[in-house]
């Protein structure tokens, strides 16, 4: 079946995350690195990802300076966001442009989602269906996230190409049926979506 839905992630797909930004205007990189490395960032983050808090998560770690730390970030969220990835919005203008439908799934904390919108606001405008997994307590590459998906947008998932910049979550969504392209590039999306008949 040849899709005719367009499913992005937001995160390095359309929007470039770099949370060490947060603590930018305190610490040099080399410390900064090394306080994400002690509390494992990556792990709190997937965990803030599926609903937890961050204010929660910072109260349960042992050193009062980190804590600190990893509470000032939902309200520095913004600085970790500032611009979008380059090539990847003109060709949302041109499927906007053919009519095709748009839709998104993203980890994303629910608190750091609103922060994020403040400095992208087109985000909340451009898809028809949108699902944020802090909202729905999942998580990619959990194949249930990507079927929760389609019964929201009353879709097929052989009717959907799904767009991410990590190659476990596209293997997932090709496990319930869906169609996926690995984000590399602009470039190399804009080839795959013209294969596919969608530009």
């Amino acid at each position: 079946m040849t899709p005719t839905q367009v499913v992005f992630d937001i995160g390095n797909v359309l929007v470039d995350w770099q949370p060490h930004l947060a603590w930018a205007q305190d610490m040099d990189r080399a410390a900064i690195d090394a306080f994400m490395q002690r509390i494992d960032f990556g792990a709190l983050n997937l965990r803030a990802d599926r609903g937890a808090r961050f204010e929660d998560l910072a109260e349960a770690l042992d050193d009062p300076g980190d804590r600190t730390r990893l509470k000032q970030y939902v309200p520095r969220y913004a600085m970790t966001v500032p611009d979008r990835v380059p090539g990847t919005w003109d060709l949302v203008d041109r499927l906007i442009a053919r009519n095709v439908p748009l839709h998104a799934i993203t980890n994303w904390s629910l608190e750091t989602w609103p922060e994020g919108l403040k400095v992208h606001p087109r985000l909340a405008e451009i898809f028809d269906t949108l699902v944020v997994s802090g909202a729905v307590g999942l998580i990619k590459p959990d194949p249930a996230i990507y079927r929760l998906f389609c019964a929201r947008a009353g879709v097929a998932p052989e009717a959907c190409v799904f767009i991410d910049d990590k190659r476990d979550n596209c293997d997932a969504a090709r496990g319930i049926g869906m169609d996926a392209i690995h984000f590399t590039g602009a470039d190399a999306l804009q080839a795959g979506l013209t294969d596919r008949g969608l530009l």
